[in-house]
């Protein structure tokens, strides 16, 4: 529905929809104009002059960041945006020493703290690939990650120095440790200021490996290209062109306050790599960064820092809530208060507003593999229907609903939801033919499926894919299972989700094990500590030695098995 308000300067303004919306912007802003670019050999919408690579965002974020004192806040660290990219070009000029060369693969294991967005910079702006080491990973994990990236340069904080000890002689690697690790050399040391690398980039050379659990065994590494990342950023950029332009302000309305982000989420995942960190940028915002999740602190930081943007796990949402009622925190600097890596609880969503009125409370739908871009709602519309996803993200994503055989299903009707736009992934590293399941001429099968209403409103109502979204963290049923199997009596394992209120999921698992076996679900928790990640091991595990049960086709029924263990919690509680 369409509403005039009045604005300073004019007589009346006019609610445009959406589509008018994106066709004025589109047409009158040259920073949004849209092309069509030949990327991998298929034709795509595209922006046609944003920046290109990570080096280009940052020597463009120039213009939005002049004017303000800081830019980085960490602890008691402040960095001006001056101070962040000279730190950048250092750490660039101390890659270039020890050898990197554009395309070469540079890890990055570690906790959220400066020196991680340094290097993700440092890294990109030289050409090199950043590959982003999910921080809570076994050494065995670890070592897959290495393996299957080919990085042999890492950068590591001391947890990870530690874990990667025995890794260091067999692959040959380069350890230089951050914070509490061993100290950094060469990339950190304090010098007069270096100049921009070189280096000729492509937009659609790689930029970073993300790994992202998929339906096999072992994480997928997901490649990421310039391109990909930059039509991201700037998409959601354009979401504050549009949203006055739909919704016009009141004429008293304050003026807004600078954005300023709270990063509460892993920075190896692309939550808060990319509409956190990246967006910051361009957006010309503050980012106050947290090293591990702490409501209390959050709650002071908000108030302190004037934080307008928060994005987290929902279980982070609720302990903010939490958090600010037991300390009389009002949080009214707060605008936005989203949702990321996993779908809020529609009971959550009322209190929220509630709780925060001066926010518009928002979920979205994005994943690595396409750079976090997607789907998404906000404000008084999903307060009103908290169980949808949202509307896609204009202007240069194209959406479709697909049955098993590739074929649009009727609006309406439940489809695998299917996206394409510049921000897909180039490809699963090493994995062509995991690749190729996914990707259809230009398309990603994203394993989600989903029902489009006539309004373009998407609802997300199962997966595919045997995923467990542990607030937020993925976690595939195959690495819990192939994690279980090493255990001698196990004979058969079948790993499931369980819901959980804060949470949201957990991991639950159904075992056979060997005849005779004397072996609980807690032994088996206890053995599983020392193969997989603590946040993918089981809550609860089901012992029985009897076959567990099949399906038609001689596969693990799973879903009957979890229902069945689900029945047994009920008869428990």
């Amino acid at each position: 529905m369409q509403y005039v308000l009045p604005r300073a300067g004019s007589d009346t303004v006019t609610a445009m929809t959406m589509a008018e919306a994106v066709a004025h912007v589109t047409a009158t802003n040259p920073l949004y104009a849209v092309t069509e670019a030949e990327i991998r050999g298929q034709r795509y919408k595209a922006f046609a002059n944003i920046p290109g690579t990570t080096r280009d965002l940052l020597q463009w974020a120039d213009g939005p960041q002049a004017g303000h004192d800081d830019y980085l806040v960490f602890h008691g660290e402040r960095w001006s945006y001056a101070d962040f990219c000279a730190d950048i070009r250092r750490a660039a000029d101390g890659l270039q020493h020890l050898g990197v060369v554009k395309g070469q693969p540079v890890g990055i294991a570690m906790r959220n703290c400066p020196e991680l967005l340094i290097l993700f910079m440092a890294i990109t702006s030289l050409g090199g690939i950043a590959v982003f080491l999910n921080g809570w990973w076994t050494t065995a994990e670890l070592d897959y990650g290495l393996r299957d990236s080919g990085a042999r340069l890492v950068f590591a904080d001391g947890e990870r120095v530690r874990r990667m000890a025995p890794l260091v002689d067999p692959l040959g690697l380069r350890v230089f440790g951050v914070r509490d690790g061993a100290g950094l050399a060469e990339p950190f040391v304090p010098g007069d200021d270096i100049n921009w690398p070189a280096q000729a980039l492509d937009t659609d050379d790689d930029m970073a490996i993300m790994y992202s659990s998929g339906t096999t065994g072992h994480p997928k590494g997901v490649v990421l290209t310039h391109r990909g990342a930059m039509n991201a950023v700037f998409t959601w950029l354009m979401q504050g062109e549009l949203a006055p332009l739909v919704t016009p302000p009141p004429p008293d309305a304050p003026p807004a306050l600078r954005p300023s982000c709270l990063v509460v989420t892993p920075l190896f995942h692309v939550t808060a790599s990319h509409p956190m960190f990246l967006l910051s940028l361009a957006a010309g915002g503050k980012l106050v960064v947290m090293d591990k999740w702490d409501a209390d602190l959050a709650v002071d930081l908000i108030e302190r820092e004037q934080v307008t943007r928060f994005l987290g796990v929902p279980t982070q949402s609720a302990d903010l809530v939490n958090a600010a009622a037991r300390k009389g925190a009002a949080l009214s600097t707060l605008v936005f208060v989203g949702a990321g890596g996993a779908k809020r609880p529609a009971a959550q969503v009322e209190g929220l507003a509630r709780a925060f009125p001066s926010a518009q409370i928002a979920t979205g739908w994005g994943m690595t593999e396409t750079n976090a871009n997607g789907i998404g709602l906000a404000g008084p519309e999903y307060v009103a229907r908290p169980g949808v996803c949202g509307r896609l993200y204009p202007p240069v994503q194209e959406l479709r609903f697909l049955d098993d055989a590739g074929r649009d299903v009727a609006p309406g009707e439940v489809g695998e939801i299917t996206v394409r736009s510049p921000c897909n992934m180039r490809c699963y590293l090493n994995k062509p033919e995991a690749t190729a399941e996914v990707m259809m001429d230009g398309w990603l099968r994203t394993g989600d499926l989903g029902v489009i209403d006539a309004d373009g409103i998407v609802t997300i109502v199962d997966r595919k894919k045997n995923i467990v979204i542990r607030g937020g963290e993925n976690i595939s049923c195959l690495d819990v299972e192939g994690a279980l199997h090493r255990h001698v009596a196990v004979v058969e394992a079948c790993a499931f989700a369980l819901p959980d209120e804060r949470l949201g999921e957990v991991v639950g698992a159904a075992v056979m094990l060997t005849p005779g076996a004397d072996v609980t679900g807690e032994d088996l928790r206890r053995f599983l500590m020392d193969h997989i990640a603590r946040f993918k091991v089981p809550e609860r595990i089901w012992v029985q030695t009897t076959p567990l049960p099949r399906g038609t086709t001689d596969k693990l029924d799973r879903r009957g098995i979890r229902s069945a263990c689900l029945e047994t919690m009920k008869e428990t509680t």
